[in-house]
């Protein structure tokens, strides 16, 4: 049977040995920015897809999420599939600045009432475990997600996954954040604090650093202010690198130009470059 666990190990087996695989895909897609700035997040989708499918011998993907998961039961954007076991693995893949990063859209709202019912400030560590052992909480690493990070100004890019094991073997303490509030890691207390428009829960390990929070759930908010989100700087401890670390990206404007070009010419004019690129990335795979 297919795992997250073992593809994200062949993942990062296939990005130490070729690494100017990866710099190549991720330097194309996060071009993709100089177009729009949602632009990259659904070529992201395609262009990983056909990364394992040109790349990972033992593995085929399918783009599904236009078709199938963009019900709001579903999060999914891709499918994995191991070629020997021919079993699937659903993925969502997300492509973030460095910073917030959302792990769960929580679409149900029920993570942020629940916790309400829980109490304000809770350190008790059976209490914890009864959380996260919770209905409400059985979602909580039941996604597969791969984040494509980038540093725009610096342009650096990175593939983390959040290690929802690790963040829940290590939470000792969960703590109600209203609005106009933050939690001050220095003094381990909620202070004033201008701007947040919504309350939240903050997840705090025995150390009192940052792993996680949820976001307030309400009717009123919308998805960037609800469910289940993590910061990729604060919460480095509880990130597993597919890219083994950061990884120098540059801006391909010759792949711009092809844009606009194949939007303006005729689907012959397609097959004829397909069958180019086709050769090209064929050359890749012997370097």
């Amino acid at each position: 049977m297919v795992t997250y666990e073992n593809f994200k190990k062949r993942f990062k087996l296939l990005a130490s040995k070729n690494k100017h695989l990866i710099v190549n895909t991720l330097s194309n897609i996060f071009t993709m920015r100089l177009i729009g700035n949602k632009t990259h997040g659904d070529l992201a989708e395609i262009g990983m897809v056909e990364f394992i499918n040109q790349f990972m011998y033992d593995y085929k993907s399918i783009h599904v999420g236009k078709d199938k998961f963009r019900a709001k039961e579903h999060e999914e954007d891709i499918l994995i599939i191991d070629e020997i076991t021919k079993t699937s693995l659903p993925v969502s893949l997300k492509a973030y600045g460095d910073g917030p990063l959302q792990l769960s859209t929580d679409s149900d709202q029920i993570l942020f009432p629940y916790l309400e019912a829980q109490g304000k400030d809770i350190t008790d560590n059976g209490h914890i475990n009864r959380i996260f052992k919770s209905k409400e909480f059985e979602g909580f690493n039941a996604i597969n997600i791969m984040p494509l990070i980038y540093n725009e100004k610096n342009q650096k890019c990175n593939i983390m996954i959040f290690d929802h094991n690790k963040a829940k073997n290590d939470t000792s303490r969960i703590v109600y954040v209203n609005k106009n509030q933050r939690f001050d890691f220095d003094t381990q207390s909620v202070i004033s604090g201008m701007g947040r428009k919504h309350p939240i829960f903050v997840f705090v390990n025995s150390s009192g650093k940052y792993i996680c929070e949820v976001r307030y759930g309400g009717a009123s908010a919308n998805a960037l202010q609800r469910g289940l989100w993590t910061h990729t700087k604060n919460a480095l401890l509880y990130f597993d690198s597919m890219t083994n670390g950061w990884i120098d990206y540059s801006h391909n404007l010759t792949l711009v130009k092809l844009f606009s070009l194949a939007l303006n010419s005729s689907e012959t004019g397609h097959k004829i470059v397909n069958e180019i690129l086709q050769k090209d990335i064929d050359r890749l795979k012997t370097f």
